[in-house]
């Protein structure tokens, strides 16, 4: 009982499952973008051969396709073999594929073993959101979400400015920051361990426990529920690829200097981003998800109405910092209602569904966009972004607001 209660008392943090499972998270992140300081470098390396201007543009959202097409297969095998070994292979294969532009000799190899970088993503993301709901419940379920976001950002700006540095050495360089998930994998390998909630085990008390403490083993309808998560997931992620995708291109035709303001501009998101994630658990504690919907949608809606003042680099710097803000104060939900609704034995597959619809979010995002600002420019397409996800905050707030006054007249 003493143990029990010592766990229960401790942060999150403190445990290292938790700390293993932020460790994974950082490795999504690392997936796509840590190769873009190099992208010049290796057009010159491979200037001449067939096709290389294409390949080589497609090498940062190629894993994206891939883990759009094998999440939801990811899912299915998470249910029915269980998470550990999923999660470890998906680590180690992550080392190879993602590490192989340093050593592989041809543009097509490495394309390549991009499309297989996002078959270990999805192995990745699918397991651990899996053992989020397997290891957690409650108030430390809500803390993780949000440190996993916090993981996320930080290791976003450490890795992009790691490659940036080494890109200036040699445009193979970056591929080699991949590598470093194989420090991960002592620890994964010791902390992680196969649970009752897995296929291959017999339910236990335990997980009997944690059932009841999150209500029901998922909701009746679930299936219809998780549809309607993840198409918001997905419209939240197209949006916000907004900044990465068109930053650049807004700046430049502001008379920026693009590179050094998509820098600093991104870099403020980033930063902003995992400040505000640390802060999620409580915030979710008080306001509940249709609360922590309407602030993080209503920071993204004011950083994108800010954004077409951008004549004043003030005006950059707080629009980028209130996107990143609000992104990560919205998408934790996505993970935490997915995991409440989800039965315990389809977990992975709920995993597997978020994860489809983040990367298909992202990949679409510059195909709706590029079209957007040809016809309208960027103001009137960042001042209609921002209308939509002002919204969706007030839509968010009302339904805050009836669910405290339903527990009001409850409590009458």
């Amino acid at each position: 009982m003493t143990q029990s209660l010592i766990s229960k008392e401790s942060p999150v943090w403190q445990d290292g499952r938790a700390i293993a499972l932020m460790m994974a998270a950082t490795l999504m992140v690392m997936a796509n973008a840590t190769i873009s300081p190099a992208l010049a470098g290796l057009e010159c390396a491979f200037m001449g051969q067939p096709n290389a201007e294409l390949l080589i543009r497609l090498l940062v959202p190629a894993p994206s396709l891939t883990v759009v097409i094998f999440a939801p297969l990811a899912g299915y095998f998470v249910d029915r073999y269980g998470r550990r070994a999923m999660l470890l292979s998906g680590v180690v294969l992550f080392i190879i594929t993602g590490s192989a532009g340093f050593y592989l000799p041809g543009l097509e190899m490495i394309f390549t073993s991009r499309l297989a970088l996002g078959v270990a993503v999805a192995m990745i993301m699918t397991s651990q959101t899996a053992l989020i709901g397997d290891y957690f419940t409650g108030e430390k379920r809500s803390a993780l979400t949000g440190l996993q976001i916090s993981a996320r950002n930080f290791g976003g700006f450490v890795f992009l400015t790691l490659a940036g540095w080494l890109a200036v050495n040699s445009p193979r360089l970056p591929f080699a920051i991949y590598g470093l998930a194989v420090l991960y994998l002592p620890f994964m390998w010791l902390v992680i361990k196969e649970t009752s909630a897995a296929p291959s085990k017999n339910k236990t008390t335990e997980t009997s426990v944690k059932t009841k403490a999150d209500g029901t083993d998922g909701h009746p309808a679930w299936k219809g529920w998780m549809a309607a998560l993840a198409v918001l997931q997905l419209m939240t992620n197209m949006i916000f690829f907004l900044m990465p995708t068109q930053l650049p291109f807004f700046l430049d035709s502001l008379g920026y200097d693009s590179a050094v303001m998509t820098g600093v501009g991104l870099g403020a998101l980033s930063l902003a981003g995992g400040c505000a994630a640390l802060f999620y658990g409580r915030i979710k504690r008080v306001m509940g998800y249709a609360g922590a919907y309407a602030l993080g949608y209503g920071f993204m809606a004011l950083g994108f109405a800010i954004l077409p003042f951008g004549e004043n680099v003030v005006a950059i710097i707080a629009g980028s910092v209130a996107v990143g803000t609000g992104f990560a104060l919205a998408v934790p939900n996505f993970v935490g209602i997915a995991l409440q609704i989800a039965p315990t034995s389809r977990r992975g597959m709920a995993g597997g569904i978020l994860t489809t619809a983040v990367f298909l979010g992202q990949f679409c995002s510059p195909f709706l966009s590029i079209p957007s600002i040809a016809s309208f420019g960027y103001n009137i397409t960042y001042q209609g972004t921002a209308l939509l996800l002002g919204t969706i905050a007030l839509m968010a707030a009302v339904k805050r607001g009836m669910d405290i006054l339903n527990l009001r007249m409850k409590q009458v």
